[in-house]
């Protein structure tokens, strides 16, 4: 409703203009002269006029405002299914995927849908009512008038459609560079203690330069190629109103059209240089936003390569009997990780796996859990084959201490319960003190309060690995996991562990 009205009133102020002029000027041959007019009627010409300006602003506001919520809650709700996407999504997807690109669908790729529902989808239809409109007045103003200022319309259409598909490569590639720039952001800022260490910040400087140098490439000849194509459509538009004003002059002496009238058909003639504006700018945003959507629906359509068996059911607490039965195991069909793998661990068993290093030792952890899919044979827990599982019941399951020790920038007693959100402070003191972390915990100013900074930074390698085995204790799993990560843990710890 605001969207109509906004145009309506919008069209309404050149008409009433164009009668005010009628009312206020008399032509006759060659001579202008004024009319006799009360100033009751300039009072009302001018109230109007101003009403009608009111009115539209109301109108322009309402529809501002609904286009901004519509694209907000757009935004909104692809960002929620692409996170929750990724959540859902194997190792085996996330090993072939660069964190920055995904950051950058993230982030940019839904910024440009964003904006294109805002400032593309629903002016579009602005744009398409608002010509309809005025061409519909125009024409019925004057005819010969409304032909001549459509001339171009054929050019312009050729050209919008070639623009289109340029620019919908262009920013295809735009958005790749974007997703290539920020991983290497990513990478460097993950690893900046290997920059430093090896005095590599001028090497990490010259590659993000050449990156970026790239970007801002593809960038400048996308921007130069909208920037003409809007130049050229304001060049039609004023050859067009040119054309109108020679031709419309002639109208007027001949005492075909009013100077009211011509004067309403330039206003709304003007009034046609939005819609053609706003025509390339949404060429634009439609060019990037197909660009971007194709790169979010590739993670929103991706298939997992782990899936919930149909029909899985949960399994409350295992006793603890695990079995690997002729288990083969390959990343990506390369040279196979494991082959015909058994191995069996029995309720209350502590069961050690040595090999040298890349010998599989990581890939048995990752496929307990089903973090990957086995391709041959089968695991089983309590008798039961893992792919029978959930998957949330399965890894409640299984606690794993994990090489790779990950911790969030939170307090220490947040990342200790994570996983177990409810969970008591007595209960991560309990687990900190078989961790043997308790004592360096109580040492800091704010105890279990204590930020651990991004990536646990405030903690030495040592305590990371003591709190990630509390925190896998937390939640009290009867199958856990040591990965050789805690080859530095005390033997004590070990012990009071098991």
């Amino acid at each position: 409703l605001s969207f109509f009205a906004a145009v309506g009133f919008s069209i309404l102020i050149p008409i009433l203009f164009g009668q005010a002029i009628d009312s206020l000027v008399l032509f006759d041959g060659d001579r202008i002269t004024g009319k006799a007019i009360s100033n009751g009627t300039l009072l009302f010409i001018a109230l109007g006029l101003l009403a009608a300006s009111l009115a539209r602003g109301i109108f322009d506001f309402a529809r501002t405002y609904t286009t901004d919520s519509l694209s907000q809650l757009v935004s909104y709700d692809i960002r929620n299914r692409f996170y929750d996407k990724l959540q859902h999504l194997s190792f085996a997807y996330h090993d072939k995927e660069h964190t920055g690109d995904l950051m950058s669908k993230a982030t940019a790729d839904v910024e440009a849908v964003r904006r294109y529902v805002n400032m593309g989808l629903v002016r579009s239809s602005e744009v398409l009512v608002r010509i309809i409109a005025l061409l519909a007045y125009l024409t019925y103003l004057n005819w010969e008038l409304t032909l001549i200022s459509l001339v171009f319309v054929p050019f312009i259409i050729v050209r919008s459609t070639l623009v289109m598909g340029r620019l919908r490569r262009m920013w295809l590639q735009v958005q790749k560079s974007v997703g290539q720039t920020v991983t290497v952001l990513q990478e460097n800022l993950v690893g900046i203690h290997v920059v430093k260490a090896f005095a590599a910040e001028d090497y990490e400087k010259r590659k993000y330069e050449h990156k970026a140098q790239i970007l801002r490439d593809e960038m400048f000849q996308s921007e130069r190629l909208q920037g003409t194509n809007s130049a050229w459509m304001t060049l039609y538009f004023t050859t067009a109103l040119g054309l109108v004003l020679w031709y419309g002059g002639w109208e007027v002496i001949r005492g075909d059209l009013t100077p009211g009238q011509l004067a309403t058909f330039i206003l709304l003639l003007n009034q046609l240089t939005f819609p053609i504006r706003m025509s390339a700018f949404i060429i634009n945003s439609f060019s990037r936003a197909i660009s971007s959507g194709s790169r979010l629906f590739d993670v929103l359509d991706a298939e997992s390569p782990v899936m919930e068996k149909e029909g899985a059911f949960a399994l409350n607490r295992a006793e603890g009997r695990v079995r690997f039965e002729n288990v083969s195991f390959a990343y990506e069909s390369r040279l196979a990780a494991l082959r015909n793998i058994n191995i069996s661990a029995k309720k209350g068993q502590i069961t050690a796996i040595l090999g040298a290093p890349g010998s599989g030792k990581t890939t048995i952890v990752n496929l307990l859990p089903r973090f990957y899919e086995v391709d041959e044979g089968r695991i089983t827990i309590d008798c039961h084959d893992i792919r029978d599982l959930t998957l949330g019941s399965l890894r409640r399951n299984v606690g794993i201490v994990q090489q790779d020790v990950f911790l969030f920038n939170a307090t220490i007693k947040d990342n200790i319960a994570y996983g177990a959100g409810d969970a008591a402070l007595d209960d991560v003191i309990k687990v900190a003190k078989i961790a043997q972390l308790h004592d360096h915990i109580a040492s800091l100013p704010e105890g279990y309060d204590t930020w651990v900074g991004e990536r646990g930074a405030t903690l030495s390698g040592g305590q990371k690995q003591r709190l990630s085995i509390a925190r896998s204790l937390l939640i009290d799993p009867p199958i856990l996991i040591l990965d050789d990560s805690t080859s530095s843990v005390d033997v004590q710890t070990e012990r009071q562990i098991h």
